[in-house]
């Protein structure tokens, strides 16, 4: 009996190892489907330009700036109005004009949420340990009707992102988010598609999001223009002086 629980313990280690080494494999084949780590750190500035249609409502002129380590910028324009989401890498605040709010707010924990997630310019798998995330394999998945490699990252903050790979290139098709909000899940999915390089790195061009309980909310995303490494002030991600103390 002892001896079969040795070989029993033995495979389950073997087991929890190779599944280890195979999530870190993915994650290593994912960094270099993208143009590898070196391209990918010499991305100092980003500046994504773009459209977005809703199902309801005019179209969205989307413009999204990043600069390391962990600052962004929102920029969505319609009817002659823009919506401000920023983070600085220490707070948030945003301008809401469609909500009658046209001065500068500061975003409390909740509503920055997901662009602190989105303020990271490698995104949640480069780098994964030192950010104190942690990566699992999760198997085989299907999207949309494709097969997938299925990624399970579970961020320090304790949400969990389920990433679906293309088994061919590596790269992200599918994001699933989790968020644990004050009790509450928020689940989100997003869709990548039409990858194109830019300065050797790999970008997608067309996105898709929506609420996972009501996928009839689906924003499409089409990417015009990704500049890479443009001049970015300070002042564009900078918390704006009438709500400092």
């Amino acid at each position: 009996m002892k001896r079969w629980l040795l070989v029993a313990g033995a495979v389950v280690c073997v087991g929890v190892y190779a599944l280890s080494q195979t999530s870190d494999e993915l994650v290593n084949k994912n960094i270099e489907a993208k143009g590898g780590l070196g391209k990918i750190k010499a991305v100092k500035t980003l500046r994504i330009s773009g459209r977005a249609e809703q199902p309801d409502g005019p179209p969205l002129a989307v413009v999204i700036e990043h600069t390391r380590p962990d600052e962004i910028r929102q920029d969505i324009t319609v009817a002659g109005m823009t919506m401000v989401q920023a983070y600085d890498g220490k707070a948030g605040w945003m301008i809401q004009p469609f909500a009658g709010r046209k001065d500068p707010q500061l975003m409390g924990e909740d509503d920055l949420r997901d662009l602190t997630v989105d303020a990271d310019i490698d995104g949640p798998l480069v780098d994964f340990k030192a950010k104190g995330n942690t990566v699992e394999y999760m198997g085989h998945d299907m999207v949309d009707g494709d097969d997938a490699l299925r990624l399970k990252v579970t961020l320090k903050n304790g949400d969990v992102l389920y990433y679906d790979l293309d088994p061919d290139t590596y790269l992200e098709i599918r994001r699933e988010a989790q968020e644990f909000i004050r009790g509450s899940i928020k689940e989100t999915v997003m869709e990548y598609g039409s990858y194109k390089a830019v300065d050797g790195v790999m970008y997608p061009f067309s996105l898709a999001v929506w609420p996972k309980t009501d996928p009839t909310q689906e924003l499409t995303v089409t990417v015009d223009k990704v500049e890479v490494n443009v001049p970015l002030a300070d002042s564009v991600f900078a918390v704006p002086a009438s709500l400092k103390h």
